[in-house]
């Protein structure tokens, strides 16, 4: 009997503790993708894109002009020229294969690298902000990990990290879309 009642103290205490616990919520994904700084990232990232492109077509440029001068002229050939150059081809079809898997590695790992500091940015200033509003927990509402959030029994971060992060008031995840989207349609007139 007192080991049940030392139980229900326990839990009782436990529950009423838990009741007490000020959590707070979090958008990373809007605080990531409208920070300045990730702009930059963005503009570098499609630099390095439209290099390894242009590469690229260089490649494919090259493999298809020798292709098409093998198909023209092979019945002219002799054997051994003919397996010269169709060994040339293979080689330049397997460069071709190589450079598309090591420049998609490479670009990923550039993002990575460039980002990694506004992801830190992120993290230290969620957990400084979390910390003066002796928050217990915040959760991260980009990642669909919680399904229900009261607003009035929790408090949202976002705005004050925007704030703290130099993000402009007016600038949205709608209104990111809508620039990138401007400048693809630029890029391509």
């Amino acid at each position: 009997m007192k080991k049940i009642l030392t139980i229900c103290a326990a839990l009782f205490v436990a529950a009423s503790a838990f009741a007490q616990t000020k959590t707070g919520y979090v958008n990373t994904t809007e605080l990531i993708q409208l920070q300045p700084a990730m702009d930059t990232v963005r503009t570098q990232l499609e630099s390095a894109q439209k290099e390894t492109y242009e590469t690229y077509q260089a490649m494919i440029e090259e493999y298809q002009t020798k292709a098409t001068t093998f198909q023209q002229k092979q019945a002219s050939w002799t054997p051994a020229i003919k397996e010269s150059k169709q060994k040339e081809l293979n080689e330049i079809g397997n460069r071709i294969q190589e450079f598309e898997q090591s420049a998609n590695q490479d670009l990923q790992q550039m993002q990575q690298v460039l980002q990694a500091p506004i992801y830190q940015k992120v993290n230290e200033e969620i957990q400084k902000l979390a910390k003066a509003k002796g928050l217990a927990m915040v959760f991260d509402i980009a990642s669909a990990t919680v399904l229900y959030i009261d607003p009035a029994q929790s408090i949202d971060l976002t705005p004050e990290l925007r704030t703290i992060l130099g993000i402009p008031e007016g600038r949205t995840l709608q209104s990111l879309q809508e620039e990138l989207q401007a400048k693809a349609a630029a890029q391509q007139q």
